[in-house]
């Protein structure tokens, strides 16, 4: 290990099954030395990255708590998208769960979630959760709209690079604007979602809804679907305004960043 992948090896060890670990532990999972682990937790444990815990075992530190709160209020797709969620989950009329969600390198994260009142489920997506790419309406809306070169290679990541039955779907999704998937990622769940993308900010993302599916009649399909293009579509002229306020002195142009 070396350089910044040093310290993300271990920092990525620690999870909701086994959210302490020794120096020996880590040393052992990661078959490294364990003077390499113990020069690593020294530096994290300098920025609050790590803390001690009992019997010399460590967990997350502090500091990630406030980048939590820094991301937040600075990621610009939470910063136009969180009100928006709060709205179309208000408005969708059905108990449901709402999902602002992005790209996050071969995987989708959830960056914001809401829950109706009276949703009494519990979809497998939630904040800070990476997500398959390749199920669901919530990640496929996404995939769909990568460049190709990027979606070729993210699909063949995941060993899908031939599958011609994805591939027609995604060029679906593509057309229509949306994706209404069942059962993909929960049993008896559906998911709705259109595609958010702004490529001024870097961002490809979606707005989606989890319902139950023997709620997901013909007449609720079309309104949640109707309703969630022309959210997503406020979102993606709200990110678009704010990347334009950016600008760099004497009206010279960012330079177009990669998606």
């Amino acid at each position: 290990m070396a350089g910044l992948s040093r310290y993300m090896h271990v920092l990525r060890l620690f999870n909701e099954a086994q959210p302490t670990w020794t120096v020996s532990d880590m040393a052992e999972k990661l078959a490294v030395p364990p003077s390499t682990i113990y020069r690593t937790i020294r530096d994290l444990l300098a920025e609050g990255l790590v803390e001690t815990s009992a019997e010399a075992r460590y967990r997350l530190g502090p500091a990630f708590i406030e980048f939590d709160r820094l991301t937040r209020l600075t990621d610009p797709l939470m910063r136009a998208g969180a009100h928006v969620l709060e709205q179309t989950v208000a408005q969708a009329g059905i108990p449901c769960v709402g999902l602002l969600s992005r790209l996050y390198g071969d995987e989708v994260m959830c960056i914001a979630d809401r829950a109706s009142g009276d949703a009494h489920f519990h979809p497998s997506y939630e904040r800070g959760r990476p997500m398959p790419l390749t199920q669901g309406a919530t990640s496929k809306v996404i995939l769909a709209r990568l460049p190709a070169r990027r979606l070729a290679k993210l699909l063949a990541l995941a060993g899908r690079s031939q599958d011609a039955g994805l591939k027609g779907e995604l060029a679906e999704i593509r057309r229509n604007g949306f994706q209404v998937s069942r059962g993909e990622i929960d049993a008896g769940l559906a998911g709705l979602a259109a595609p958010i993308l702004c490529e001024e900010a870097g961002l490809v993302a979606s707005l989606s809804l989890v319902v139950e599916a023997q709620r997901l009649d013909s007449f609720n399909e079309s309104r949640l679907v109707l309703m969630l293009v022309s959210a997503a579509a406020m979102i993606e002229r709200d990110l678009k305004n704010r990347e334009s306020a950016f600008l760099l002195p004497h009206g010279r142009e960012k330079v177009a960043r990669e998606i």
